[in-house]
């Protein structure tokens, strides 16, 4: 009975060694794939790409600004096929502005010190030409899907701008994948966590009620998911940053000082002077790493929903300086604010009741409740709720982009790709998320590689656009285009759409 029961258990012991080895495996090539992706080729192709468009364009995120501000509030044209601008950029901005602004920003800090923020700055301003670019390219090669709706994004340019479909289609594989399940993991995580430490709420009670609320939204379509996001990001950004300039206010005195910090942070002179852990390279690899992922510029994500809006007026480059403008009100915006906030509080210098050193969230949080006592806490947790909520439906409208690609827009494969999603929202609030965030670093990772790639093949015709934008507006004309005065830029675009 003995040496039976062991000849049982062998092939038991054996599936479970084979597992666990496999398993490891996937982790290891998953870990070697995002050293090499964020260690190496994303960091230097942001930042050479975006330093390239914007020497191109002449610096066109600072010298149209006014034009970025003046298109975000214009009017909707009567054009019923798409979005208004405003609300392509209140989407776009749903996905920017998350848990990297609270949570992110104190990362940052906490391992480049103040001087991150400088170099979050830098990132920021590169990343709005780089912005400029994909979202002019998404409404040049956009097309109209079944419902009449407009469609677009970095799998159609990758497709018709460089006759690509097959890169296109893989494009949306990572697409799909990263922001329409994995992320949202993570994000449901992060609003478990938050809601479980301020107000003891269960994190699976939390999974449940996120999933129920975004099915309410992501049911209703792109158009459901532009008006609840055009409703409360306004309000979520809003009062976050009303919240910070009454900390700035109140504390106006030291503002300088905090400032201070941050440039001289940027350049090692701050611990070169008194002694700190940190130094130039660390604020350096630190903020620029938090800078493109909390402003997206360049990942191939925000173009899904800039190609669905009307632009206004009639002319790629339009929605271009829209979401431009995203950019700026995500990093110089509301990570400054967060920033100030740590910085002026000494939130990065404290520690917890276990005597370690506070990060993520539980230093924003801090901060907030320097300022603000225990409805600070409360208010930061609230503000983790909206603003991971509002990028978990916009990652949604993302995803769906790419399943309109693939032809698997059918009320049967979306309605497949929605109920994943409500169960990875579930799972994610329970679970650890190291795998599945590392999984969804090398999703993302990919897209914005094939995403770059592009960028720098099609940057003439980005060129192109803002030139032909910019001589009209010189002339004093409203600008408008018409594929049939630019023959040479008709190969893959909609002439319907553009006569």
């Amino acid at each position: 009975m003995t040496t039976s029961s062991a000849e049982t258990a062998a092939p038991d012991t054996v599936l479970s060694q084979i597992t666990t080895s496999v398993l490891d495996l996937i982790n290891l090539i998953v870990n070697q794939m995002n050293g090499i992706l964020w260690g190496y080729l994303l960091m230097y192709l942001l930042l050479g790409i975006g330093a390239y468009l914007t020497l191109r364009l002449r610096f066109i995120q600072i010298v149209n600004f006014k034009e970025q501000i003046r298109l975000t509030m214009v009017a909707r044209s009567p054009d019923d096929a798409g979005i208004s601008p405003f609300q392509a950029l209140a989407v776009s901005l749903a996905s920017r502005i998350g848990t990297g602004n609270l949570a992110g920003v104190a990362v940052a800090i906490s391992l480049g010190g103040p001087g991150a923020i400088f170099w979050m700055w830098i990132v920021a301003l590169l990343g709005m030409a780089t912005s400029f670019a994909e979202a002019a390219l998404a409404q040049l090669y956009k097309t109209r899907d079944d419902s009449g709706n407009y469609r677009g994004g970095p799998a159609f340019y990758i497709a018709r701008g460089l006759n690509m479909p097959w890169l296109g289609a893989l494009s949306s594989i990572f697409l799909i994948f990263a922001f329409g399940l994995v992320v949202n993991a993570v994000q449901s995580n992060s609003i478990a966590q938050a809601m479980h430490r301020a107000f003891e709420v269960p994190e699976i009670l939390s999974g449940v009620l996120l999933a129920g609320a975004t099915g309410l939204v992501i049911f209703g379509g792109i158009r459901a998911i532009t008006r609840v996001a055009s409703l409360l990001v306004p309000f979520m950004a809003g009062a976050y940053i009303l919240v910070a300039l009454y900390v700035l206010l109140t504390n106006a005195a030291d503002v300088p000082g905090a400032l201070v910090q941050i440039v001289k942070g940027a350049f090692g002179l701050q611990e070169a002077a008194g002694g700190a852990a940190g130094g130039m390279t660390a604020a350096l690899l630190n903020g620029v790493k938090r800078g493109l992922f909390s402003n997206e510029a360049g990942m191939g994500s925000a173009p899904n929903i800039a190609a669905a809006a009307t632009p206004v007026p009639h002319h790629p480059a339009s929605q271009g300086f829209v979401q431009a403008f995203g950019v700026f009100i995500d990093t110089i915006l509301v990570c400054t604010a967060t920033a100030v906030m740590i910085i002026l509080s000494g939130a990065d210098k404290m520690v917890d009741a276990d005597g370690n050193t506070l990060e993520g969230i539980a230093m924003t949080q801090q901060a907030a409740a320097a300022f603000l006592g225990p409805f600070g806490t409360y208010f930061i947790a609230i503000a983790v709720l909206l603003f991971a909520f509002t990028t978990i439906i916009a990652c949604y409208g993302y995803a769906e982009s790419g399943m309109v690609f693939l032809k698997k827009d059918g009320p049967k494969a979306l309605g497949v790709l929605r109920v994943f999603l409500l169960l990875f929202l579930i799972w994610g609030a329970v679970q650890s998320v190291g795998v599945v965030f590392n999984a969804a670093d090398m999703s993302i990772g990919l897209m914005a590689l094939l995403n770059l790639v592009a960028l720098a093949l099609l940057s003439p015709v980005v060129i192109r656009l803002a030139r032909d934008y910019q001589a009209q507006r010189k002339a004093g004309q409203t600008p408008s285009f018409h594929i049939t005065d630019h023959p040479d830029l008709a190969k893959g675009v909609d002439a319907q759409i553009w006569k």
